[in-house]
């Protein structure tokens, strides 16, 4: 079982940064792929970022590649989404995920744990 608690979001103009993060509880954490999420208003869920449980390897969508870097710190329990170069389009409600199982996320989008989320709004 994994705990998952975001935090870092807030309202930021466009072309700024933010960095938020995500502490995980739980024994098996250091074994777990991880990502984020996102809902922006009246939209579906969506992949934003993903990486394998020893962090090697990471995947991300094509809106978000080159602005957006995950990473973990296993030593921390904790997954970090830093997103530069933010656009009025990332405005959304953001959201840790975790597998349950040792999966790429290039193979599935499907995730067993999740967190309440996090707001990020970029004003233009």
């Amino acid at each position: 079982q994994v705990q998952l608690v975001e935090s870092g979001g807030g309202l930021v103009q466009a072309g700024g940064s933010l960095r938020l993060s995500c502490a995980a509880s739980g024994r098996t954490f250091s074994t777990s792929p991880m990502g984020w999420f996102r809902q922006a208003p009246g939209k579906g869920r969506e992949f934003v970022a993903g990486l394998s449980w020893s962090g090697s390897s990471t995947d991300y969508s094509d809106s978000v590649k080159g602005r957006f870097t995950i990473s973990r710190d296993n030593a921390q329990n904790t997954v970090y989404l830093q997103m530069n170069s933010l656009k009025p389009e990332d405005t959304a409600v953001y959201y840790c995920a975790a597998k349950r199982v040792a999966q790429a996320w290039s193979v599935s989008y499907d995730a067993h744990y999740w967190g309440q989320g996090t707001r990020v709004t970029v004003s233009s």
